[in-house]
């Protein structure tokens, strides 16, 4: 039982690249057909917001300790993960790129061994589980940060613990809808085609009042695989209660994964900056 526990949460890993906390951000360009054509990749790493999908820890007041704890926090970042300004030291750690095709803010180097201790509470800052990085003009990445995963049982209190809540908000996915077949063990898996039923295939290709069908230049928001075909579904899905979710023959899940957050102590030592919900 503990191997298979264990094994659910590995998984986590390829999800928070492939549709978590990625599919979450900030969605505004996509649904307004605007944006490089990518979908919800596109938006990886861009500005976080409230929304049915995705709640976020209340903000607290800043406190002296609270500033202290920012900059050690910030100071230790910078010094356990500098070696991986190398993303070349980062894959031989363990930590994986995840869709570097797709064009993105920020692109997530996850590692599943820690991103796994960290869903079982084993908090570490010189050991997140995803490492935070820029595409170079170039070639090659660029450090700028990392992202922690807790619990999804974690208090804010105990969120406040490792991260103080007055810097940042830590996030979680919440309300989301899967089609019927599309089990929560796909979405960990990365699996967005799974059972995919005819319907929701066809779905995507019907013209909009333009008369542009799926795939058409400047169609971004309908560019999507498998059940993300359908609007309706997944983590920016228009249905995010359980009511709507029945009557569209689908499965509710009040909560996917645990609680995650962002810091970007590489981007600056502004505290402001490090714990911001904007990718730099």
């Amino acid at each position: 039982m503990k191997t298979r526990f264990i094994s659910l949460f590995v998984a986590v890993t390829l999800v928070a690249t492939l549709v978590s906390d990625a599919a979450a951000h900030d969605m505004d360009d996509m649904d307004s057909g605007s944006g490089g054509g990518t979908g919800a990749m596109g938006q990886m790493g861009a500005h976080m917001k409230m929304s049915d999908h995705m709640t976020m820890t209340e903000t607290r007041a800043m406190t002296p300790a609270d500033t202290q704890r920012g900059e050690q926090i910030v100071a230790t970042m910078r010094a356990k993960l500098s070696k991986y300004e190398d993303y070349k030291a980062a894959i031989a750690d363990g930590y994986v790129p995840y869709m570097e095709s797709v064009p993105q803010d920020v692109y997530h180097f996850a590692n599943r061994t820690a991103t796994a201790s960290e869903y079982m509470g084993d908090f570490d800052l010189a050991r997140p589980g995803s490492l935070l990085y820029e595409k170079k003009t170039f070639g090659g990445y660029k450090l700028v940060g990392a992202m922690y995963d807790a619990p999804a049982a974690d208090t804010p209190e105990q969120l406040d613990a490792l991260i103080p809540l007055s810097l940042s908000h830590w996030h979680a996915h919440t309300n989301i809808c899967l089609p019927k077949g599309v089990t929560e063990e796909d979405v960990m898996n990365g699996n967005v085609a799974a059972k995919m039923r005819p319907d929701i295939s066809s779905a995507s290709r019907a013209p909009d009042e333009f008369g542009r069908r799926s795939g058409s230049a400047g169609d971004s928001v309908r560019m999507r695989v498998g059940y993300l075909a359908d609007p309706r579904f997944g983590f920016t899905g228009t249905i995010s209660n359980q009511a709507d979710c029945e009557a569209a023959d689908g499965n509710f899940h009040k909560q996917i994964f645990g609680w995650m957050i962002h810091v970007y102590p590489f981007a600056s030592e502004d505290l402001k900056v490090a714990f911001s919900l904007e990718a730099p």
